[in-house]
């Protein structure tokens, strides 16, 4: 079976819609240092474009590169 790249769309998705999203995750442990933190839909959708071009860069691991973004992002 071939897999196919996953979209941008599958990417903001991917942000968005579980219910433990990554996003939920890193507010939620930022608003333990007392810090708020909002997502925007610009925000979100340069965050995966970023995803897509990196995977398509380098190793292409999917939506694990969502993680990589924002830890080093928010760091």
């Amino acid at each position: 079976v071939e897999l196919q790249p996953l979209t941008e769309e599958d990417m903001i998705k991917i942000l968005k819609e579980p219910e433990n999203s990554l996003l939920k995750q890193y507010k939620a442990l930022l608003e333990t240092e007392n810090v708020n933190l909002n997502f925007t839909e610009s925000g979100i959708i340069k965050i995966a474009q970023i995803a897509i071009r990196i995977n398509q860069e380098v190793e292409n691991i999917g939506a694990r590169r969502l993680h990589t973004i924002l830890e080093k992002t928010l760091e």
